[in-house]
């Protein structure tokens, strides 16, 4: 299937964005030979700012395959953002409502016609203490089974130094210009489920085979090693209760 093309929106987008991300901040990319030159695909990506998913886009945008992202549905009622999400294609996700398979839906619809589909399979921002990507939620894992399509992981790094997760504007460090950096990987092999139920735990495991990818990555475009189990905050905020409870008990 052909490519995408990018369309009035994304150049729109990239018009307003590009600008600023140039001056503000230098670049290192590398792995765009990784990203499919034909046919849909997914990439797995990991997130620790609110500014990464801009240096994502804009290296992805560069390789000529515009990514179709999942936002909250919220951001596409924000006055001029939300038209250019709508305009551009990107995804809505209506998180715990009755409209929450339509991202999902619309996610495989994408990728059979031959287009990206961008997740962030932690969900949200990472909370892990250093930033290393958190366990991963099973959407990825789901489509990725479904489609069969090429699943290419990306790693990133700098934004967060700029802006990190959570940080008040005071936290905010432009200046000296941060390095955004951007790897994208070889595609996830994932030819050992196909032909497996989708159980609860395999697409765990399938999650975690991908999450492990992008970690590898980041690790590399970090030179030092991630933990050996990935954060996962839900199990920490149960610890957090438990802890408080035993205290309150005292």
């Amino acid at each position: 299937m052909s490519r995408r093309r990018i369309g009035f929106w994304y150049r729109l987008a990239a018009v307003i964005a590009k600008p600023p991300l140039v001056v503000l901040f230098k670049r290192d990319w590398r792995g765009m030979e990784h990203i499919p030159a034909e046919g849909g695909f997914i990439t797995a990506v990991n997130h620790n700012s609110y500014l990464d998913p801009l240096s994502y886009a804009h290296f992805q945008y560069n390789t000529g395959r515009v990514p179709r992202l999942l936002a909250k549905a919220a951001l596409f009622k924000v006055p001029i953002v939300g038209a250019i999400l709508r305009g551009s294609g990107q995804i809505p996700v209506y998180r715990e409502t009755t409209n929450a398979l339509d991202a999902f839906r619309a996610a495989v619809d994408a990728i059979e016609r031959g287009e990206c589909v961008a997740f962030y399979p932690e969900g949200t921002l990472t909370r892990d203490p250093d930033m290393w990507p958190m366990a991963g939620k099973t959407g990825a894992a789901r489509v990725a089974l479904i489609t069969r399509a090429p699943v290419i992981p990306v790693a990133q790094w700098g934004a967060n130094l700029a802006m990190p997760p959570y940080a008040r504007k005071d936290k905010v460090r432009l200046f000296p210009r941060k390095t955004l950096q951007v790897l994208a990987g070889p595609p996830v092999d994932l030819s050992a489920y196909y032909d497996r139920e989708p159980t609860p735990e395999l697409l765990k495991e399938v999650t975690a085979v991908i999450m492990a990818a992008v970690t590898g990555l980041l690790e590399e475009v970090r030179g030092e090693p991630a933990p050996e189990q990935p954060y996962d905050h839900r199990n920490a905020r149960a610890q957090q209760r438990r802890k408080a409870a035993g205290e309150g008990k005292k």
